[in-house]
């Protein structure tokens, strides 16, 4: 008996839908590196096609049937960048829906690095979150993919330490300090300000003959706050991350115009229609709200701006 198939059917209200698929697919994924363990991630994937307006629904188990296909596929064909496995999902899920045009796979995982304490050297690990795409369309030849990444830091305020650093000052000369022992103790000793646990977030859009370094964007964004934090601190350790933090302090937005210059600075090899988006928030330690910045551009546009 030959099974109905009530997607192929034409839905009552015949519009197109933009996206059509599954989401929070939880898969094992294994990333292989030259001369390095493996990575190993528990991936999330989300996986959409587009849907004619003559067709009722899709055939979701395609979906499933594609990753699994995949990932088959590379123990015997190892995949070396998480890209390229939403690249030939993408194009595999093509193939198998025949009525759609257009298909988009996302993968977010846990990505943890190791690293050690600044000055004690002390081994630790660290979590960031990695985010992942591809977008393959009939119509065109090439994919589009998305590598992108959120990592954590330590932010200082400015303007609190500007207002402090003149307090200073004034209590110092009311207890006779020359000008010049003022000057000296204030460029050593960093004054004080309130500080902020911060979360800055890079994704740039590339063709697919382009590559984008997951490791290149986490040192980016951890470099563009006030200090790095780590999850394992020694007295030694805790007073350089809290002194160094306190001799860079940035708004906000300091850290999103430096994410955005050293982008520029770092992917010299990609083209200026690359689509970079960045985006910084402060998780404030005085303030109940949140402090957030964003920039998002085509890489041409920022190398123009940064040119002036």
């Amino acid at each position: 008996m030959r099974l109905p198939d009530v997607q192929a059917d034409c839905p009552d209200i015949r519009i197109n839908l933009t996206r059509v698929g599954v989401t929070d697919v939880k898969k094992l994924v294994e990333i292989v590196r030259e001369r390095e363990r493996p990575i190993i991630l528990i991936a999330t994937f989300d996986i959409f096609v587009d849907l004619p307006f003559d067709r009722k629904g899709a055939n979701m188990s395609r979906n499933f049937e594609v990753i699994d296909e995949v990932l088959e596929e590379s123990i015997a064909a190892p995949i070396y960048l998480t890209e390229e496995l939403c690249e030939v999902i993408a194009r595999r899920l093509l193939e198998r829906h025949e009525y759609a045009s257009r298909a988009e796979v996302k993968i977010s995982s846990e990505y943890i690095i190791k690293h050690k304490t600044p000055k004690t050297k002390t081994q630790c690990h660290e979590v960031v979150n990695i985010f992942v795409g591809a977008t393959a369309n009939k119509s065109e030849g090439e994919t589009r993919k998305t590598i992108g990444v959120e990592a954590a830091g330590m932010t200082t305020c400015p303007c609190v330490q500007q207002i402090m650093h003149e307090k200073a000052e004034e209590e110092l000369s009311k207890l006779n300090v020359s000008k010049t022992a003022t000057k000296k103790f204030l460029k050593n000793i960093p004054m004080i300000t309130h500080n902020q646990r911060g979360r800055g977030s890079i994704f740039i859009e590339v063709g697919d003959s382009h590559e984008v370094s997951i490791e290149r964007l986490i040192d980016i964004i951890k470099s563009s706050m006030s200090s790095q934090i780590y999850e394992l601190l020694k007295r030694p350790d805790e007073i350089f991350v809290v002194e160094t933090a306190h001799k860079n302090p940035r708004f906000v937005e300091d850290c999103v115009r430096i994410m955005a210059q050293k982008v520029v600075q770092e992917f010299t090899d990609i083209p200026d229609d690359s689509i970079v988006s960045i985006k910084q928030i402060n998780e404030e330690s005085i303030h109940q709200h949140n402090a957030f910045a964003e920039r998002v551009a085509t890489l041409g546009e920022l190398r123009s701006e940064m040119s002036v």
